[in-house]
């Protein structure tokens, strides 16, 4: 792909985009020591993922080396009730490699569920970042086209038996759509930067009805997105190196909306009326040390939301009084021992935690180069 074409606006945008989130039915396990009273519990930086660790933080473990000849860049996953797990694999490191979805089998063996088409008016690769189920067993991806602002989309990958058949657009007109998620009937999509002209940058989460997206002709977004009728909210990113803002999507039991806001590093809270209208959006949960915030993932069992903290080569824990404590973090490695390599995504498999290691370094990052090998990460909640 030709850099040149890229527009100013968007050039920094590439430097990262990530996945969608949210939870399932967990086993009773034992709540994470809370920092209590509301307080930020300050994280201490562990050595390479093993002998250093700091006191307190879990040891990520190797879950799978996915296959060079694929991948060299994974990102968003999606668990299936039965511990399927589909990941997306935009390829952003090298996209003479065509982008596709994989699929990781319980027993953890990859294998290529759908090699995605370029796409149809650019010509370029598939952008592909979250992934979430659709109904009929389908599944919606997001397809960031970082070359053609406002080409963004979301596509619905059509699945008979277990197979991927064929896709097609259901949402036109995104600049960088980036997290999705499912909820009570309604698709709610994140795109990580509606305008970038204007600093603070502004970003937003979208909510389509699924009924809207099951005629033949996509819905084409607004050509000004922050007029569109189907944005529900915006934020403000303040950080000047890394313009990109809402970023993951979860829910917690109650029906607030959780975002993260990907450059500055918080996560906002939007909470409803009976009529499904926002009547709040704000900054739930902060801490110095937390770099970033990309993906996210509530977990039932516990009550606390995961966050990939891509810059800090951490997994974030943030408790239900907004206190923020570190899971795990390790210094920059090529992430072969199973050790972080800048997470982007984390999602739960029964009490396994896991982590999607983009390794597609953005400034402010501890993670300074990407390298062989390309990997998912485990951390054992119950350990």
């Amino acid at each position: 792909m030709a850099w040149g074409q890229r527009p100013v606006t968007l050039t920094l945008a590439l430097a990262v985009l990530v996945a969608a989130v949210g939870c399932g039915n967990q086993e009773e396990t034992t709540l994470p020591d809370t920092p209590g009273g509301g307080q930020v519990a300050a994280p201490q930086q562990g050595g390479n993922g093993g002998e250093g660790e700091a006191e307190g933080l879990k040891t990520p473990e190797l879950l799978i080396t996915l296959p060079n000849e694929l991948v060299n860049t994974p990102d968003a996953m999606y668990v299936l009730p039965d511990g399927n797990l589909y990941l997306t694999v935009p390829n952003f490191n090298n996209l003479e490699q065509q982008p596709l979805v994989m699929k990781i089998t319980p027993e953890n063996e990859a294998e290529v569920f759908y090699m995605l088409p370029d796409h149809p008016d650019t010509g370029e690769p598939f952008g592909s970042l979250g992934i979430w189920g659709a109904p009929d067993d389908d599944l919606f991806v997001c397809d960031y086209q970082m070359t053609a602002e406002g080409m963004g989309r979301v596509v619905r990958i059509l699945v008979e038996d277990g197979e991927a058949v064929g896709s097609r657009a259901v949402i036109t007109g995104f600049n960088i759509p980036n997290g999705l998620i499912v909820h009570e009937g309604h698709l709610y999509v994140a795109d990580t930067a509606l305008d970038t002209e204007q600093t603070p940058v502004i970003s937003g989460v979208f909510r389509f009805p699924l009924e809207d997206l099951e005629g033949e002709e996509p819905v084409q977004l607004a050509e000004n997105l922050l007029e569109d009728p189907y944005l529900i909210g915006t934020i403000e990113t303040h950080d000047e190196t890394l313009p990109l803002g809402a970023d993951g999507l979860c829910f917690d039991p109650e029906g607030h909306l959780y975002v993260s806001n990907f450059a500055d590093g918080t996560i906002h809270r939007f909470e409803f009326d009976e009529q499904g209208q926002v009547v709040s959006n704000t900054i739930f949960a902060e801490a110095d040390f937390m770099k970033s915030a990309d993906g996210l993932e509530y977990d039932p069992v516990t009550g606390v939301i995961y966050v990939a903290d891509s810059r800090a080569n951490a997994v974030q824990v943030v408790y239900p009084d907004g206190s923020v404590r570190t899971l795990a973090q390790n210094d920059d490695t090529d992430g072969a021992d199973g050790s972080l390599d800048q997470p982007c995504e984390i999602r739960l498999r029964g009490r396994e935690l896991i982590v999607s290691n983009m390794d597609w370094p953005v400034p402010g990052t501890i993670n300074t180069e990407h390298d062989e090998p390309h990997t998912l990460s485990v951390i054992h909640l119950d350990d």
